[in-house]
């Protein structure tokens, strides 16, 4: 007797099959996003604990400048740490946020987003738009240069120029990213002296840029003006010397420093209103 060979399997029915199992992924995916979206919003929250909760006790001050000076200042102590952004040409640009170490720049950044955010989420979308050109995390449309962070700043209305006279604008090509080639950028600026006999100018929360005298960089280091009891004129900056987020007199800064210009920008008090991501 011949035996009953099984019914062979179709091209058409392994068709049919695939699509089934493929609307059965496709709804689970649909199903599960919310929860994915929770999660992923969950672990940002995590990693940004501390500043959510400044973000909460700051709000009731009413101007941007008075919130900066109270979130850098619950933030002295933090330890310094380079490097801390993740992206380079060969590895793929993620956007990171930490409140348990800084370096310069990163400072200014997580304190001006936090002091603008009315939470967490938006917070986020601030400091997107704050490191990135347009928000786009991508490592070539990062702030490398902080001539290009206080240019794009300015034009995407988060700050703007602290105009003090006189003033100079400084021209010079950049290639200390060699990847990117040579950039030219013109920098304003005002003399260390205009700046120290400038403090009734000035505002606690500005943001101020140390001009480099090195061939092919703009700045070598950045921080925050505060004042202290008696109105001295202060730094508060991420100190890499001094491994933590300081405090420093800044006719002290100025002079132990190869300080010659400074650049200085101003958070606007009602920046446009932008979409969360």
């Amino acid at each position: 007797m011949r035996r009953a060979l099984p019914p062979r399997r179709t091209c058409v029915n392994l068709a049919v099959m695939d699509r089934a199992n493929t609307r059965r992924n496709i709804l689970r995916l649909i199903a599960c996003s919310p929860l994915l979206a929770a999660a992923s919003r969950s672990a940002f929250a995590a990693k940004a604990a501390a500043v959510e909760r400044l973000i909460e006790q700051a709000r009731a001050l009413p101007t941007v400048s008075q919130r900066i000076d109270f979130i850098s200042g619950k933030l002295l102590g933090v330890r310094y740490q380079a490097n801390t952004l993740i992206g380079s040409p060969k590895l793929p640009e993620r956007f990171v946020v930490r409140d348990d170490a800084f370096d310069c720049v990163t400072f200014c950044e997580v304190v001006l987003a936090a002091a603008i955010a009315r939470d967490i989420g938006e917070f986020e979308t601030l400091l997107r738009r704050i490191r990135y050109d347009r928000g786009n995390v991508q490592y070539d449309q990062r702030n490398h240069y902080f001539a290009d962070w206080c240019k794009r700043n300015i034009e995407n209305g988060i700050c703007r120029p602290v105009k003090i006279e006189p003033s100079i604008v400084i021209d010079k090509t950049l290639t200390w990213h060699r990847e990117f080639g040579q950039h030219p950028v013109s920098i304003s600026a005002i003399a260390k002296e205009t700046l120290l006999e400038s403090a009734k100018l000035l505002a606690p929360g500005d943001i101020i840029g140390f001009t480099s005298r090195r061939v092919g960089l703009d700045y070598y280091h950045t921080g925050l003006v505060a004042f202290g009891k008696t109105g001295e004129l202060l730094l508060r900056n991420a100190s890499q010397s001094r491994g933590r987020v300081v405090e420093d007199k800044m006719a002290t800064f100025v002079s132990v420093n190869p300080v010659k210009y400074v650049t200085l920008l101003r958070a606007v008090n009602n920046p446009p209103v932008v979409e969360r991501r």
